[in-house]
């Protein structure tokens, strides 16, 4: 029979033997080999292209995740060509242009802006939001104030051929989105946007970084904020798992917390492509009618660094960028 003492040191030893085994297992696991892909940043519509190969100037050398998507995004930030994204984007139905981004790292760690004016990258000050203070998003003129005090010079980012589609726009007032309008014709951008640059990349410690950085649609009401910086809806990352980002009418992917959602089912055991896929399709089942009118798509890689795509409408498209793929442009699959 065991008295308590001998009981006692049973329990230890077995305590001990679990620690051990757990350290053993966690070993095991750092130690296993990465991906021959790796490095690897993948990111959404044809504009990523630039941005991938920025993404990759930090990638290619060791760099860190973090450091690749906040470059990488910045490109079409500064593009004065790009009316969906950055100091170029369309403004709202009151004149203002206003820029939302979000960020997370390998740790969890996240930030995030939405309804910034007078600041031309936004992806930087959601960097400073994550890293500099207690919280995770600022929005408007807190935002701003935040960006100068970091640094950051204010300027009017209403361009010329803005504010000239701008004042042609409010002729009718009217607003309907064109599916697709980020490539027509190859220009990335039109009076009726309503698209972002989502970026994920794998560095080569294995480590997943995201980016997610807009202007939102064009002539939205003032005040409107789409998924793009909110964490769960246009980017998420779990680096025990993978990331995942989002396009389109940022509307039905927040209802649908479609990033977080993504990532979750590739938890589950899907793959990238299916779990973009079944995110598209709750869409659909919950707005059949709606969901034939909108373009809405998700990009995703997991810790692999596999990765896939699926939207509801035909004419998605997302870059990649890797050691074997450079500058790779692929069309997204649909449900229509």
């Amino acid at each position: 029979m065991y008295n308590r003492r001998k009981f006692i040191k049973l329990s230890a030893a077995g305590a001990s033997l679990a620690v051990v085994s757990t350290d053993l297992l966690a070993k095991t696991v750092t130690a296993a080999p990465l991906a021959a892909g790796l490095p690897i940043v993948i990111s959404t519509w044809g504009f990523g292209i630039a941005a991938n190969q920025e993404a990759w100037k930090t990638l290619s050398k060791g760099g860190r995740a973090l450091d690749a998507v906040e470059a990488g995004v910045k490109i079409p930030e500064a593009d004065l060509t790009n009316h969906t994204v950055g100091r170029s984007g369309y403004p709202d139905r009151d004149g203002h242009v206003t820029l939302d981004a979000c960020i997370m790292d390998e740790k969890g760690n996240c930030g995030a802006v939405a309804a910034m004016e007078y600041i031309a990258h936004p992806i930087s000050i959601a960097r400073l939001v994550m890293e500099k203070t207690p919280h995770v998003f600022l929005v408007g003129e807190g935002a701003t104030q935040f960006a100068v005090e970091q640094g950051f010079k204010k300027e009017r980012l209403l361009l010329p051929s803005s504010e000239k589609a701008w004042k042609e726009w409010l002729k009718k007032a009217e607003y309907k989105p064109i599916i697709n309008i980020e490539d027509s014709k190859g220009i990335p951008g039109n009076q009726y946007n309503h698209d972002t640059i989502g970026m994920l990349a794998l560095d080569v410690k294995g480590n997943i970084s995201g980016a997610c950085t807009t202007s939102g649609m064009a002539f939205k009401m003032h005040g409107r904020v789409g998924d793009s910086p909110i964490i769960g809806a246009g980017l998420y990352v779990d680096n025990e798992v993978g990331g995942a980002t989002s396009t389109g009418v940022g509307e039905e992917v927040i209802r649908n917390v479609g990033s977080f959602l993504v990532v979750e089912l590739m938890r589950q055991g899907y793959t990238p492509e299916a779990a973009c896929k079944e995110a598209v399709q709750r869409i659909i089942k919950k707005k059949p009618d709606t969901a034939k009118e909108i373009q809405v798509g998700f990009l995703a890689i997991n810790k692999k660094g596999e990765y896939g795509a699926y939207a509801i409408q035909k004419g998605f498209s997302f870059a990649v960028c890797n050691k074997n793929k450079q500058d790779l442009l692929i069309k997204g699959k649909s449900f229509y």
